[in-house]
């Protein structure tokens, strides 16, 4: 059956994505007690009692701001509305009812939707006093500690309730997993221009764009379509240096990087064309490497470079010289802003799919194993040899070398056999892992 939807909306701080971690079970929204954390809105599946769902966690709603970022975390959090089955409108139980939450009631009446009407942060029985202050919007309330849990299992019964009749949830869904969806995380340092491009890989402004480093802070899951195939395309929270993540919420958005692009099947690294590479761009290759993940160098805001041709030249004995390690990736000059050359992008990312899964035949392999041994040192004075290998793992493909003597084929000896390997099958855009085992008896 098709997931229905659940909103969470309020105004700033009122403790949406903590009630949104506790519904899907762990930290995956930033929460700060501060306002205006979440900009973007997030999606994650939870379930409850064996009714499943899908959860938006949306920014901080205010009216009558002349801040454009403010205007557009608004208008995220109107579109998260327009798309659920259910909005829970959640208010702060210490705060009161405010003019704030009853323009936003008034506001959610407009639209056709269920609306389950919470309070938070009522921490103890006692507290339970304050909700008379909410009485006056006329609708049925529900107390509920997102902190603690307090009233949390009576507000879920109620989703679930809500839920059970909605026309998405009678309708027939396929998993995204099983239905082949690739899934790509595009990461960067702050303000590489990450959300510019996925607005313009998806045809519409799904991310909040400012020219401020920073902007996207959570990472949000965007679905995509191609030429009628389905990606999933996830924008991180840029990765800065370590001695430039202060706060708590700076931290968290590094961790969340990290953990986008242990999701991702394909990683697409952006780096500023203007800028140039960096340390922390050399850092984040490392990892996506060391996580066996698929990856693409995008050179951006390419439209910027006066004289192309020579600077794309520099820039690959650049990347040969400091990222030689992940020579397999290919590099792409685009402009997200400009929307040149990004219709590359999805065919290049079918490509290092598709060579991730590769597979040799054993046959073959073991003749490479032939051509190899004549190649490699002696150990001890006894002639090392390779006897045997064999393709034990795909995403990324790993091969299996038995050896007489496995102590005596060292790091470089490695890498030539992972080149030949390559020279057999590109394995474009994917590392490739090479196992040296001895053989047993």
């Amino acid at each position: 059956m098709a997931r229905p939807i659940i909103a969470i909306v309020g105004r700033q701080n009122v403790g949406k994505s903590t009630l949104f971690n506790k519904i899907v079970g762990r930290r995956r929204a930033i929460v700060e007690d501060f306002p205006g954390v979440t900009r973007d809105r997030l999606y994650e599946d939870a379930q409850w009692e064996g009714t499943e769902f899908t959860v938006i966690d949306t920014g901080g709603i205010v009216f009558g701001s002349d801040d454009e970022l403010i205007d557009q975390v608004r208008q995220h959090a109107i579109e998260g509305i327009e798309e659920a089955d259910l909005v829970i409108h959640l208010f702060d139980g210490k705060d009161g009812l405010t003019p704030l939450d009853q323009e936003l009631t008034e506001t959610l009446r407009r639209f056709d939707k269920r609306v389950l009407r919470v309070v938070n942060k009522i921490d103890t029985p006692r507290a339970m006093e304050r909700l008379y202050d909410f009485f006056g919007i006329g609708d049925a309330l529900l107390p509920v500690s997102a902190e603690s849990g307090l009233g949390f299992d009576d507000m879920m019964d109620e989703c679930v309730r809500l839920l059970s009749t909605s026309a998405r949830a009678q309708t027939p869904t396929v998993d995204a997993q099983e239905a082949g969806i690739a899934k790509i995380a595009i990461v960067g340092r702050p303000n590489a221009g990450k959300s510019t491009l996925i607005n313009a890989l998806i045809g519409k402004q799904r991310m909040i764009v400012d020219t401020v480093a920073g902007t996207t802070r959570d990472a949000v899951d965007c679905p995509c379509t191609y030429y009628g195939k389905r990606y999933t395309l996830i924008d991180t929270a840029g990765m800065r240096r370590k001695g430039k993540v202060i706060a708590n919420v700076e931290r968290f958005s590094v961790s969340r990087t990290l953990r986008g692009i242990e999701r991702a099947d394909v990683v697409v690294l952006l780096i500023d064309a203007v800028d140039g590479i960096v340390d922390q761009d050399k850092k984040i290759v490392n990892f996506v490497d060391r996580t066996g993940k698929g990856l693409i160098i995008l050179l951006n805001k390419w439209d910027l470079i006066q004289d192309p041709e020579p600077v794309f030249k520099i820039y690959l004995d650049e990347f040969n010289r400091e990222l030689g390690f992940a020579s397999y990736a290919p590099v792409v000059t685009t402009s997200g802003l400009n929307k040149k050359r990004i219709t590359k992008i999805f065919p290049l990312i079918d490509e290092v799919v598709s060579e991730r899964q590769y597979r040799f035949s054993t046959g073959l392999l073991n003749r490479l194993a032939g051509q190899i041994n004549s190649n490699l040192a002696s150990y001890r004075g006894k002639q090392t040899r390779l006897l045997y290998m064999t393709q034990v793992g795909i995403e990324p493909p790993q091969f299996a070398i038995f050896a007489n003597y496995p102590e005596g084929i060292k790091q470089n000896h490695v890498r030539y056999i992972e080149n030949i390997i390559r020279d057999q099958h590109p394995f474009k855009g994917t590392p490739v892992r090479v196992f040296i085992k001895k053989r047993t008896r």
